[in-house]
């Protein structure tokens, strides 16, 4: 087991220089942690929020919202794109960048397996079934800032299978993450020639297809999103898995995850078991002190990192999948944790000062109107946490939820189709927040009275 990482100023260091850097993670939501560890969050006063009001039923009967909030389509399954291709279905996780000269770009998920339609021939990528490359990857749409016109729409990254969530990176790229630990000769890898389950990353500024490499150091297993902590360059991952565990990789050289790392599992002092499956084991709000054991092998042809990762002491975690940085700590969405299963949110908080890291469990839905099965999540600009829920019944009844810093839950919004809502991300001026309807693929933007 090893002990907390300290923050030197060394690893500040390598993102100080770049102001652009900042400015990428401001636009989805995020800021950084100054020296000292204190936080740029909301007031006392905005923890009173209660919410924007009563949904509005939606004319288009698509995605009712509160009063003086609108959106708009700017992108959808079978559109043609700039490249020849189409825009794919299973929009999932996403992220946005400020490219300058007025422009914004979406970096976008598609969760496709090796069964569905790419939208077109994909001309290089990383794995192939068959000797066709398999569908999944990513889209990127570039809008104007200011009208969200799109100017362009085209395939970045082609190859990989389920591209579920990621995450945005300081250095502008987006890490996507293949929920495919699969390969030759393994459950649903008929005719695949390579392994896969990695993670891999795409330049905002990408122009079309970039080249497919995993970053097989970040380990191999059942990857949902990412986050990555500007004032060390440490990358958080989640696993989608009922006994998964929460990793960090930290990179031989920040800001650059192709030159290797370690790759480790939180350990949380006095406790195995986060999920509450069989009562309140972590009480909402009660700090733990974290540690993180090393992790070998990590290319796991076996797909059993999580397993020997609880073997030397890692803390079980119920499908973790959203995951974002905020001003000082990384929340995670457990999707099927607590008491009544319905989803849980845990805060990370990094040590400064020589100080240990620490956890604790900031939110757990006791009933399905607060919260039922939170996915993807972004965080606002005001401070408060915004969940996108992703359950499937006969019925389906998905929301996107508001979280308060007082770990209070409200209704942002409601989606009328027989499906999920995903990737939400906010633009670099906090005015509108991008979601992606998965299937079949819309991408919106909602713009309204942002702020508490």
């Amino acid at each position: 087991m090893t002990n907390p990482i300290a923050i030197t100023p060394d690893r500040r260091r390598f993102l100080g220089a770049t102001a652009t850097a900042f400015a990428a993670l401001a636009a989805s939501g995020c800021s950084f942690r100054s020296s000292s560890g204190a936080s740029k969050g909301p007031s006392d006063a905005r923890a009173a929020f209660a919410g924007y009001g009563p949904l509005v039923a939606d004319p288009a009967g698509l995605l009712d919202l509160p009063e003086g909030f609108s959106y708009r389509v700017i992108s959808r399954l079978g559109q043609p794109m700039g490249d020849g291709g189409t825009v794919p279905d299973r929009a999932d996780g996403m992220g946005c960048f400020d490219l300058g000269n007025g422009e914004i770009a979406l970096v976008r998920n598609h969760e496709l397996q090796p069964r569905h339609d790419a939208g077109g021939p994909i001309a290089k990528g990383f794995g192939k079934r068959n000797g066709a490359f398999v569908p999944g990857g990513t889209t990127t749409i570039v809008l104007d800032a200011e009208t969200l016109a799109v100017k362009r729409e085209f395939r970045s990254l082609g190859g990989t299978i389920r591209n579920c969530s990621g995450g945005i990176t300081p250095w502008g790229t987006w890490l996507t993450c293949e929920e495919a630990p699969t390969g030759p000769g393994q459950p649903y890898g008929d005719g695949l020639e390579q392994n896969h389950g990695w993670v891999f990353e795409v330049p905002a500024s990408a122009r079309g297809l970039v080249d497919a490499v995993p970053l097989k150091a970040m380990g191999r297993f059942n990857h949902e999103a990412a986050a990555v902590d500007p004032a060390t360059g440490i990358v958080y991952m989640t696993e989608d898995r009922d006994d998964g565990v929460l990793y960090r990789f930290l990179p031989k050289v920040p800001g650059k995850l192709a030159e290797g790392g370690r790759l480790q599992a939180m350990v949380v002092e006095g406790l195995t078991d986060t999920r509450n499956w069989n009562g309140a084991a972590m009480p909402v709000r009660q700090s733990y002190r974290v540690s993180w054991v090393d992790l070998d092998d990590v290319e796991s042809p076996k797909d059993d990192l999580r397993q020997r990762a609880v073997a030397k002491g890692a803390a079980l975690v119920a499908r973790g999948e959203g995951l974002h940085m905020g001003d000082d700590a990384v929340f995670a969405c457990c999707t099927s944790g607590g008491v009544k299963q319905l989803g849980q949110i845990l805060k990370l908080t990094p040590g400064v000062a020589g100080l240990s890291d620490r956890v604790e469990l900031l939110f757990e839905s006791e009933s399905t109107d607060q919260f039922n099965y939170g996915d993807n999540l972004t965080v606002a600009p005001n401070g408060h946490l915004i969940v996108c829920e992703d359950q499937y019944t006969d019925v389906v009844n998905n929301h996107i939820r508001g979280i308060t810093p007082a770990g209070e839950a409200y209704d942002l919004a409601r989606l009328t189709a027989q499906t999920e809502l995903a990737g939400g991300c906010f633009s670099p001026d906090g005015k509108v927040l991008f979601v992606n309807v998965y299937s079949p693929t819309k991408t919106l933007a909602i713009t309204g009275p942002w702020s508490v």
